[in-house]
């Protein structure tokens, strides 16, 4: 039996054209035979997930017994194994888990094991030392993204429609760019945090899934959804209405083609864009090409790096706490370790600098929707990078083992080398986490090689209603690629 997606799985369930079990075990299967070319599962929990759908009731659940694997980054589930990509965790396993798992099982799903990702989610692509690269479906030879790049792989290799994923600077949107899926970043505050951790990257980082169909999407994001008042970030809920599909009244999009680092962008993805744009002035709506980014994109980007360094210095200053000694450079990655001895050193006052100027970057950004219901650009730069394409040369690498040695001045500027090419591949997602922005990849192209290239479309906080009306758009006239 095949199925369209995960709503169309439910339904058979709930119809009982066909028992939670029989999907767990053709999901299992799927897996079995692909996860040895593509490499994007790190544990499973197949046993349990087999005993789960013979015994738990699914009666009214909006996603009854379908199958699902959680990202190996956060999305804790109690007794399973959580490695986030590093050695330190390599067999560390939950305690409790988080209420983004808890509220997915409320919904129905079923937790067969999680997914491969770079150390700590720092990458755009997924090539941890722990766990290995992470192959582009399409195209073996090419990554297929990160941080969310295990999750990405196996949905476009149809082991299963939906998979859990998280976005703290394009981590749900890159890889679905590059593998031809749909990528929704919620609005801050708009998904279940907690009990541990309720500001992931001060805000910047949230939990939701890759989808391969826009009903699951919107589903997902209608179910999921909460008002969360123990949170730092509240929003009032999305109401059914606002979700119903109802036709668009003409929109003022502004386009963007231009890298706001200043950085290349390919024919193939300014072409993604362009046709993306002329199917949507096609339909009635009005398109606006920008002579420039809303936000200087190179001084969002020092600031986004500058928070990182310091959330993970406090993340191993958590860690060391807990293991009883010092971090030092064999317990993690190069990259890994500057980022965090580079987080050491900054300031509070600047930190809260920087925060501060993340505000403004909200404020620019609620203006620019009074004038632009949506902001459209190309979701990355190219297509999936080739393996290998971002390594850094030895003598840089010892740069970044000595980067204590230094000044901060020059810690920052290391720090964006190091990240400079990988950068100029996708610079047109981190802002949307800065400003807490919803912002969702859409499946609209192909080159002739057959590999995929998304576009982005950006709209003000609490705007998803617009974001998904736009993708059904896109969607019911078979513009989905």
């Amino acid at each position: 039996m095949t199925f369209k997606d995960a709503t169309d799985m439910a339904a058979a369930v709930a119809a009982g054209r066909i028992s939670s079990k029989e999907l767990v075990l053709a999901t299992i299967e799927k897996a079995n035979q692909e996860n040895p070319r593509l490499n994007a599962i790190t544990s499973t929990r197949y046993d349990r997930a087999i005993q789960e759908a013979q015994e738990r009731d699914f009666t009214a659940k909006p996603f009854a017994g379908v199958p699902i694997f959680l990202k190996d980054l956060g999305q804790e589930q109690a007794g399973e194994l959580s490695t986030s990509g590093s050695p330190l965790f390599a067999n560390y396993r939950a305690k409790q888990s988080d209420y983004y798992v808890k509220r997915l099982e409320s919904l129905g799903f079923i937790v067969l094991g999680r997914t491969n990702t770079p150390e700590f989610g720092f990458k755009n692509i997924s090539d941890s030392q722990l766990h290995g690269l992470v192959h582009l479906p399409d195209d073996l030879t090419r990554n297929a993204g990160g941080s969310s790049g295990g999750a990405a792989a196996l949905v476009a290799a149809g082991v299963s429609p939906i998979a859990g994923a998280s976005d703290g600077g394009g981590s749900i949107r890159i890889p679905a760019s590059f593998n031809g899926l749909i990528g929704l970043k919620p609005t801050r505050g708009r998904l279940p945090v907690g009990p541990d951790a309720y500001r992931g990257w001060q805000g910047a980082s949230v939990h939701f899934a890759l989808t391969k169909s826009m009903r699951d999407t919107k589903r997902l994001l209608e179910h999921f959804q909460v008002c969360q008042l123990e949170s730092p970030f509240v929003l009032p809920k999305l109401r059914h209405e606002d979700l119903d599909g109802k036709s668009l009244k003409p929109l003022r999009i502004a386009l963007q083609l231009r890298s706001p680092i200043g950085g290349k962008v390919s024919d193939q993805a300014i072409e993604a864009v362009e046709t993306a744009a002329a199917f949507l002035e096609k339909e009635g709506h009005q398109i606006i090409l920008l002579d420039q980014a809303p936000i200087d994109g190179i001084e969002a980007m020092s600031s986004y790096y500058v928070m990182n360094a310091v959330e993970t210095a406090a993340m191993f200053d958590r860690i060391e706490a807990s293991l009883g000694r010092q971090m030092t450079l064999d317990d993690m990655e190069v990259m890994t370790w500057a980022i965090y001895r580079s987080g050491q050193q900054v300031p509070a006052k600047v930190y809260s600098q920087i925060l501060s100027q993340w505000d403004q970057y909200s404020r620019v950004m609620h203006d620019f929707h009074q004038e632009y219901d949506v902001l459209l650009s190309p979701t990355v730069a190219d297509v999936a990078p080739k393996h290998g394409q971002f390594t850094l040369t030895d003598d840089f690498l010892d740069r970044l083992k000595a980067i204590d040695d230094v000044t901060i001045k020059e810690q920052q500027a290391l720090i964006w080398q190091m990240f400079e090419k990988s950068l100029d591949w996708t610079p047109f997602t981190q802002q949307a986490n800065l400003t807490g922005q919803p912002s969702i990849s859409l499946p609209v192209y192909r080159t002739v090689e057959g590999l995929a290239i998304g576009v982005q479309l950006t709209a003000a906080k609490g705007r998803e209603d617009l974001l998904l009306a736009i993708g059904d758009l896109f969607e019911r006239h078979h513009q989905l690629r």
